[in-house]
């Protein structure tokens, strides 16, 4: 039983999607601090060759409150930013296919931030053919003062989990020893190269999957989901490159 564990995020890359595609479940954090400058409610689309920041707004809270207590912006207008997407990708060859799902996405309304985020990833994989369950960590621990690496092997442990898969950037967060204890090995995944032709200019990598599924469709991002491969954390170190683009 392989088991990914991941902070929810807007729209991810290509990576997080291979990640949710080479384990047999996955698990959002709904009870961790949500982070002002993370990637957790935004993103990045191509617009003339340059990449843009698009986010979705969260209502004014406490510091303290978990992204499972967070509530999206009542002003959000998905309307107007799905026609900024559009507008940047109207030359695009996969437009008319990857729109519905942006759509969807976008207008979808929840009772929370978590719950928007885990409709997007959902509705995402179902697009692209990813059947892996994904669980909210919630639903396995409830309530717990565990954190880290140690709140990952209890919760690979409650899934029964012979193996822990985590991005390759986080290969400094985890002790392979520490697993092995608990009859779990660690591996890290390492997205092998996903260049492709955005409008005959220079390769903006690290980009939303929304990029990839307008210039590749659901068929040709598909195909790149197993463009990656799992390390042990010997042969991950050192990391090479991020787990996800690195926040202004």
């Amino acid at each position: 039983m392989r088991v990914g564990i991941m902070q929810p995020y807007l729209f991810p890359y290509i990576g997080y999607f291979q990640l949710i595609a080479a384990v047999d479940r996955f698990v959002i954090y709904d009870t961790v601090k949500y982070t002002k400058k993370g990637w957790i409610n935004r993103n990045r689309f191509l617009r003339d060759g340059e990449p843009v920041t698009f986010t979705l707004p969260i209502a004014r809270g406490a510091d303290e409150l978990d992204i499972g207590e967070r509530h999206v912006a009542a002003e959000f207008a998905p309307t107007k930013l799905c026609a900024q997407i559009a507008q940047a990708y109207r030359r695009a060859p996969f437009l008319a296919e990857t729109m519905p799902l942006i759509e969807a996405v976008l207008h979808h309304r929840a009772d929370t931030l978590f719950l928007h985020l885990r409709e997007g990833l959902t509705r995402t994989c179902a697009h692209l053919g990813i059947e892996t369950p994904i669980l909210a960590a919630s639903a396995l621990e409830g309530r717990t003062e565990l954190r880290r690496q140690v709140r990952v092997i209890d919760l690979c442990t409650r899934l029964s989990a012979t193996t822990y898969v985590n991005p390759i950037g986080g290969t400094a967060l985890y002790d392979p020893e520490a697993f092995a204890e608990r009859g779990i090995a660690l591996r890290f995944l390492k997205a092998r190269p996903q260049e492709y032709p955005q409008f005959d200019r220079p390769f903006v990598p690290w980009l939303s999957i929304i990029d990839v599924l307008m210039f590749n469709g659901r068929d040709g991002t598909r195909v790149r989901l197993p463009d990656c491969d799992l390390l042990t954390a010997d042969e991950a170190a050192p990391a090479g490159q991020p787990s996800l683009p690195e926040a202004a």
